[in-house]
């Protein structure tokens, strides 16, 4: 992928804005929680599908958040 197309990319996204001074002045950076090993069982073919991009790991965790924070709302 050239610069070009990921300039035009930028472009055609609606939801890409440019950062001024103003924004950065109270930005703060947030590191991410330190994560922890654990083993787990899980399906084959779910493994399978999950381990078809990269980063599947962090979308794994990522779902699981999603869902935790949907069930703690409830409560």
């Amino acid at each position: 992928m050239s610069d070009t197309d990921i300039r035009k990319g930028i472009a055609a996204d609606p939801d890409a804005h440019a950062t001024d001074e103003k924004f950065w002045k109270n930005a703060r950076v947030i590191w991410p929680a330190r994560k922890q090993i654990v083993t787990m069982r899980l399906d084959a073919d779910l493994l399978r599908w999950f381990r078809q991009q990269r980063g599947y790991q962090t979308r794994i965790n990522a779902i699981l958040r999603a869902y935790m924070s949907a069930h703690a709302a409830k409560h």
